[in-house]
């Protein structure tokens, strides 16, 4: 499993470090799942960011301006409408094989945790690009994708051209 030493190599120091767990407890309660480990302590470390002025990942905190819970809400009744249901491989939700959407790109793609269809199996990440009725499955958790697009890996998303200098990373104001 990927670890937050290995992100935090490439993508430097995280200076949210956020502890408090009631945030995602009252998330995980409003819409009827829970989310990955690997991925709450990416988030709970890193916060609501841009990296690479592409990708956007944001904390369940509801005092920031950028709450994942508010998004997660928006893009589920978003991605729930007939004409948008065509583009995913499942329906999104928190039931197994359902995918939860998290995160999203400047690019237009958005992440998506698909949720284990059983308590042994792994979470999975799948990618859309929003312009085409294009989706990939990614054999890989939230942590292990994220290391393979920080490490300029084609993971739908791609840093090599957006950061040729290496990953970086800024709060979202």
């Amino acid at each position: 499993m990927t670890t937050l030493p290995e992100i935090t190599a490439l993508l430097g120091e995280p200076r949210f470090n956020w502890s408090d767990p009631a945030p995602w407890i009252e998330l995980e309660q409003e819409i009827g799942g829970e989310f990955p480990a690997d991925f709450r302590e990416i988030v709970n470390a890193y916060g609501s960011i841009e990296i690479n002025k592409q990708l956007y990942l944001k904390h369940p905190a509801t005092h920031l301006l950028h709450s994942l819970g508010e998004t997660i809400k928006g893009d589920l009744e978003l991605w729930r409408e007939d004409d948008m249901t065509e583009f995913l491989p499942s329906p999104v939700g928190t039931a197994p094989g359902e995918l939860i959407p998290v995160a999203s790109a400047t690019t237009g793609e958005a992440v998506f945790l698909r949720v284990p269809d059983t308590p042994s199996s792994p979470w999975r990440v799948v990618v859309q690009e929003f312009d085409s009725p294009s989706w990939t499955l990614y054999e890989m958790t939230f942590g292990e994708w994220l290391l393979a697009y920080l490490r300029g890996r084609d993971v739908t998303l791609c840093s090599r051209n957006v950061a040729p200098d290496g990953p970086f990373y800024d709060f979202l104001p």
